[in-house]
């Protein structure tokens, strides 16, 4: 296939998500160096891609979850933490040291270690390793502990007219906090107040099964206590995060945005009640309208960009593409903003741009482990269930990532993650009532699925969902709604045999 068809392809499925002053130099993937798939490889794609008529067999290459990146699944709290499984010996040193940076514990400024300074002032957590514990999933506080290192509440106020973004159709205006910024803080620098402590409240919700079986969920309120610096804003909107699992990031990144927009249908013109939306997001390294692919409401456009953000606002860390020495520090705080910081040694910013990129590396390569038991009588009939219930409608089984000249470890792979991208609304017991971009507040990013049964072994926990509140899978099914009320329901009623062979199926993922 021809470049220039590649990229008209590409704009002709954007053209309704962008205004006609962004459409003319959008590609939505600026930061991949992309060989064209030929024709031949197209019809080997879209062969290998066709869904399965025959669940009394695991698929040809089932068990390699990331194509030949996939490493063996581990019985330790390791097994999130392993290079790419194609990984060359030279870039796998390279993994390394951005695994370095990834635990490194950044402490204050003055210090006589330069180039750790520069926490905070504000902060969530020292390290990136500190939320993403193990690398994987993070965790709501438990009952009774006000530890919530791996969670945090963002927060934004309604924009105006004037607020919104004209090169992105559909775009929802909103403001950071005046006070608290885009995302709140329960850690400070000595003698610099924190900004808040969570506090969790649960109600639990009993649902009845079918053949006697029951449920229950955990509904939960949040509340921002213990405010350092005077009250929210009246229209303060807030949204819990729990940090997510990082196997797999860069393949996600190679996905052809192609074939990820080829699955949105806005307007539910299939008719089977689900209309996956993609977001679309400025991207600040690039200065254009790019796919969003990583956050929970896929706010972030790459890996890097991610990853530039979580410096800046969870642990405080100025980087190349956030350089504000003081990070998520507003005006209203001036004592943070004239707190001392690490800039403007020979790093330039606290992290500089050699150390993102490595930090990027490592987070690209955070490999997925193989599929266990694929073949089980069991999980197959679980697998059948999952198509028949019609919930690989929004966890799209597979993708083939582009062919790329400089990412040998993502490239031409066949790959499992069980996500669209997309966004779906999802209820509104899910709802968060906050906008990002052009996400509703009842809209989330359907969650890649790989690995997901191996969270107890790696996080020592199964808590679900964007807050954590599903304790279990069967939980984090039945909290579906929105778009997945008919597959929600049909989980409730099927026979309970089929319910736990469907749970037997995701914790092989």
């Amino acid at each position: 296939m021809p470049a220039s068809f590649h990229s008209l392809a590409v704009l002709t499925i954007c053209g309704a998500l962008l205004s006609s002053t962004a459409v003319a130099d959008v590609t939505l993937e600026p930061h991949l160096n992309i060989i064209p798939r030929t024709e031949a490889e197209a019809a080997r794609i879209a062969k290998v891609l066709t869904p399965p008529d025959d669940f009394t067999t695991a698929a040809p290459f089932e068990e390699m979850s990331a194509g030949a990146a996939t490493v063996r699944a581990r019985n330790n709290a390791d097994a999130f933490s392993q290079p790419s499984g194609n990984i060359s010996f030279e870039d796998e040193l390279t993994f390394k040291v951005g695994n370095g940076l990834f635990k490194k514990l950044w402490v204050s400024s003055p210090s006589s270690t330069m180039a750790s300074d520069g926490l905070g002032p504000l902060y969530n957590a020292r390290s990136c390793q500190r939320c993403h514990i193990k690398d994987g999933r993070g965790h709501p506080p438990e009952l009774n502990d006000t530890n919530s290192i791996s969670m945090f509440l963002r927060i934004s106020i309604p924009g105006g007219p004037d607020d919104g973004m004209a090169q992105i159709e559909d775009y929802i205006a909103t403001l950071p906090d005046p006070v608290y910024g885009t995302q709140m803080q329960d850690f400070g620098i000595a003698g610099m107040p924190a900004e808040y402590s969570l506090q969790i409240a649960y109600e639990e919700q009993r649902l009845e099964l079918s053949e006697g079986e029951s449920a229950s969920l955990r509904v939960p309120t949040y509340t921002a206590a213990d405010l350092g610096y005077g009250p929210l804003h009246p229209d303060a909107m807030l949204s819990p995060r729990v940090a997510p699992q990082m196997i797999g990031l860069g393949l996600l990144e190679a996905i052809p945005a192609a074939d990820i927009l080829a699955l949105a249908d806005p307007d539910d013109a299939d008719g089977d009640g689900i209309s996956g939306r993609p977001n679309i997001i400025w991207s600040a390294e690039f200065d254009q309208p790019m796919l969003g692919r990583f956050g929970l409401k896929a706010g972030a456009p790459t890996v890097k960009e991610q990853s530039a953000g979580a410096f800046a606002g969870d642990i405080g860390i100025s980087n190349p593409l956030n350089p504000n020495a003081w990070a998520e520090c507003t005006q209203a705080q001036t004592d943070c903003r004239n707190a001392p910081h690490g800039d403007g040694d020979t790093r330039v910013t606290e992290i500089d741009a050699e150390g993102l990129d490595l930090v990027t590396f490592y987070s690209q390569n955070l490999a997925v482990p193989a599929r266990r038991d694929v073949n089980d009588p069991q999980v197959l009939r679980g697998k059948q269930v999952f198509y028949e219930t019609n919930c690989v409608a929004c966890h799209q089984p597979a993708f083939v990532t582009h062919r790329l000249e400089d990412q040998p470890e993502q490239s031409f792979q066949l790959i499992w993650p069980y996500t669209d991208m997309l966004l779906h609304d999802m209820g509104e017991g899910l709802a968060d009532n906050r906008p990002e971009a052009r996400a509703n507040g009842r809209e989330w990013r359907t969650p890649p699925l790989w690995g997901i049964g191996m969270t107890e072994r790696v996080s020592g926990h199964t808590y679900f969902l964007h807050d954590g509140r599903a304790r279990n899978l069967l939980e984090a099914v039945l909290w579906h709604g929105g778009e997945a009320e008919a597959q929600k329901d049909a989980v409730i009623s099927m026979p309970a045999a089929d319910r736990a062979a469907l749970i037997a199926f995701l914790e092989s993922l």
